[in-house]
């Protein structure tokens, strides 16, 4: 355990902060996975959910959660999905 005064807050920060980025990540999974198998079964709604997936990726990009070229990424491998072929 920290003596030095503002490092004990330095730890508080860094909890705090791990706990909303691994909030910010979960979100992120989940509507990543629910895009791709609405995709993947041919749902209806697939395009919606697809819309808000790139949404909490750009959302996560802007907060620093995840790098911009990560975002990129993984908003690029998303959208090409429905032009597979089954």
């Amino acid at each position: 355990m920290a003596n030095i005064k503002s490092q004990i807050k330095r730890n508080r920060q860094t909890v705090k902060r791990a706990g909303r980025n691994k909030a910010v990540r979960s979100e992120l999974k989940t509507r990543t996975k629910a895009a791709s198998t609405a995709v993947e079964t041919g749902a209806e709604d697939a395009a919606e959910l697809t819309r808000l997936a790139v949404k909490r990726i750009d959302s996560a990009a802007t907060k620093g959660v995840i790098h911009k070229n990560a975002a990129a990424r993984r908003k690029s491998r998303l959208m090409k999905r429905p032009a597979q072929p089954d």
